[in-house]
């Protein structure tokens, strides 16, 4: 496929990295927004960015990178969204963007936007700038940034109810290390991404008390259930649920070494406080804020998801990590 649309990555952590590595094995050139203007000139001088993922090196000739968001946005047609959900909307508050309800928006913030709403980034892009649901998109994986760093094979689903989007984009992340699938979920797959951050939370906490892969299994088993019945009572449409985008995502971000969901749980786990372990990783778990998301808007539809409400009563009722995972694992029984 011939590329002639400009494409753009808003963000500056570590998969927007991976991102912006990916693009450009195959775009000629990527608009980049970052707000730190030290990794701007940084990466300029020194050709990787000096905070997330150091062993990315970048052809900066195929860089177009800004600190001015505005101009950043004016100069593409597509804008993937890589900015963690905390400060999503933060991001946009600050300076006041305009245009962006006549672009594609590509979301790869896979959690939920704290807000009085909890909205999903999906509804966040249609509700506050009126982009047409059939123009926003998300990225799923299995697919961890550090992986991509070392161009280790890995699956990228992009979603979006406009085939010829999806295509277009899976077609401009496609390369020797990154094959891509297209869907027309959007909402199903990044509920279930936004999930999967909750359920790696709660085998980190299991890992971190004690339990073994035994108990991993059941409980990993059971959240794919919970995944299913919360989308399909918000959503309501069929999917295949066992496909990559669902349950390989869940599995590499329960599993992984590279999960900082999981590592965050684990030392939560292992009792540390939810805020020194916040302090200690020095990285965004986006499972931390989704757990009180997804728990604020299931009052609304009253899926029964036991694991998510687990993680939930230890991260935001300090409830004993001990006593709320054997509360737990008898219900798994």
């Amino acid at each position: 496929m011939e590329f002639n649309k400009n494409i753009a990555v808003l963000g500056g952590g570590s998969w927007a990295t991976a991102i912006v590595k990916i693009l450009t094995e195959n775009l000629d050139t990527v608009n980049w927004w970052m707000r730190d203007k030290d990794c701007v000139d940084h990466i300029k001088k020194f050709k990787h960015n000096p905070k997330y993922i150091q062993s990315i090196q970048f052809d900066v000739n195929k860089l177009n990178i800004s600190t001015n968001i505005q101009e950043i946005v004016d100069a593409s047609d597509i804008l993937i969204v890589a900015i963690p959900s905390p400060y999503l909307a933060k991001a946009f508050e600050e300076i006041e963007v305009e245009g962006i309800d006549k672009k594609v928006v590509i979301s790869a913030t896979k959690g939920v936007v704290p807000a009085e709403t909890n909205r999903i980034p999906a509804r966040y892009f249609h509700k506050v700038f009126g982009v047409p649901y059939n123009k926003i998109g998300m990225i799923a994986g299995p697919c961890h940034a550090e992986e991509v760093a070392m161009e280790r094979l890995s699956y990228l689903t992009i979603a979006c109810e406009d085939e010829e989007i999806a295509g277009y984009v899976a077609a401009a992340m496609d390369c020797r290390y990154i094959n891509t699938m297209t869907s027309d979920d959007l909402f199903g797959t990044e509920l279930s991404a936004i999930l999967k951050n909750v359920y790696a939370v709660a085998s980190g906490i299991c890992h971190g008390l004690g339990y073994g892969d035994n108990f991993q299994a059941v409980l990993i088993s059971a959240a794919i259930r919970e995944t299913q019945d919360f989308i399909d009572a918000v959503h309501p449409i069929h999917r295949d649920v066992t496909s990559s985008a669902y349950l390989g995502d869940l599995l590499v971000t329960a599993y992984s070494q590279f999960s900082r969901n999981r590592n965050f749980g684990s030392m939560v786990g292992k009792g540390y406080s939810v805020r020194s372990a916040q302090i200690e990783m020095n990285m965004v778990a986006e499972g931390y804020y989704a757990a009180k998301g997804i728990y604020e808007i299931n009052k609304k539809f009253g899926v029964d998801i036991p694991i998510v409400n687990a993680v939930y009563n230890i991260l935001y009722e300090k409830i004993s990590p001990i006593m709320e995972m054997k509360l737990l694992a008898a219900k798994l029984s």
